[in-house]
C-alpha cells in the first residue's frame, strides 16, 4: 500500500528530503516505517527518543498500524527553510471570535487586538515573541521557521479553545509566522482578552507555553560562521518513536 511520508526541520537534512510517496507492506506500523529509514540513515536512530510521530495531521503512538493513503510525519523537537508555498495561509476564525493563523507576512498585533476585542472586556493582553540579536553571546543574523502547516493551524486552534474553555476570558488568538526573520521581527503573537486583567495575563501565558511545546514549528538560526536548527522540547504527552 502506498503512503506519504513527510519529515521536518533537522530530520529533513539527516535524511535529504523533506518526503515522499512511498510503498509499505499491508502490516507496517509508524514504528516499522522509521527502523526502515533509520537502517539507510542511522543518524535518525540516535535522535530517536525525541522523534515525535503524527499520522493525518494528530498526533499517533509508534506501534500504530497504517492505511492506504496515510500521511505520516516525522517530528523533530519543537522550536518555535519553509517547506513550500501553500495556496493560501491557514487561518481559523471560529464563531466566539477566536482567532488562529499561520502567515509568511509581518504580523500585526493592533490588528489582531481589534478584531478581538469586545465592548464587555476590561483586558487585553498581547504577547510578542521576537527574534533577537543573540543565542548565548554568539551573535544571530537573523532566523527561519518552518511548520507542519496541517498539523500546526489544527493544534493552534485545539490549545486556543481548551483555554478559552478553561479560563473566563473573552476571546483568544495565536497567530505564528513562517519564513525569513530579521531581528525585531514578530515570529509568534498570542492574544487575550477578558472582562479582568488576571484571566486575560493568564492564558495568554498558557497559549505561549503549549503553543512552544505542542505545536510542530521549527526554526533554524543564521550566524555569521554557520546556521543550526535550534532543539526545543516536546510536551511530555507527545507520542515518540522508540529508539531502537
Amino acid at each position: 500500500m502506498k503512503i506519504r511520508v513527510l519529515f521536518f526541520g533537522m530530520l529533513k537534512d539527516i535524511c535529504g528530503t523533506p518526503g515522499s510517496l512511498i510503498d509499505v507492506p499491508a502490516d507496517a506500523t509508524i514504528q516499522s516505517v522509521f527502523d526502515d529509514y533509520a537502517s539507510r540513515f542511522p543518524k535518525l536512530r540516535e535522535v530517536a527518543a525525541s522523534v515525535v510521530t503524527a499520522r493525518n495531521h494528530e498526533f499517533a503512538a509508534a506501534g500504530e498500524r497504517l492505511a492506504e493513503g496515510d500521511e505520516l510525519a516525522f517530528l523533530p523537537p519543537v522550536s518555535g527553510g519553509v517547506s513550500g508555498q501553500p495556496e493560501a495561509e491557514p487561518v481559523v476564525r471560529d464563531p466566539e471570535g477566536h482567532l488562529f493563523a499561520i502567515t509568511r507576512a509581518p504580523i500585526d498585533p493592533r490588528a489582531i487586538e481589534s478584531e478581538l476585542l469586545a465592548g464587555s472586556d476590561g483586558a487585553i493582553v498581547t504577547f510578542h515573541g521576537v527574534v533577537r540579536n543573540n543565542t548565548r553571546g554568539r551573535e544571530t543574523l537573523r532566523l527561519e521557521y518552518e511548520c507542519y502547516e496541517a498539523m500546526a493551524i489544527r493544534k493552534m486552534a485545539e490549545i486556543g479553545r481548551e483555554i478559552a474553555r478553561a479560563y473566563p476570558i473573552g476571546r483568544i488568538a495565536l497567530v505564528h509566522r513562517l519564513g525569513v526573520l530579521e531581528i525585531g521581527e514578530a515570529s509568534v503573537v498570542v492574544v487575550a482578552t477578558a472582562p479582568h486583567r488576571k484571566p486575560a495575563f493568564d492564558a495568554a501565558l498558557e497559549g505561549i507555553n503549549r503553543l512552544k511545546r505542542l505545536v510542530p514549528i521549527w526554526k533554524k538560526e543564521y550566524f555569521a560562521d554557520g546556521e543550526v536548527w535550534v532543539e526545543g522540547e516536546w510536551d511530555a504527552s507527545a507520542p515518540r518513536v522508540a529508539p531502537g
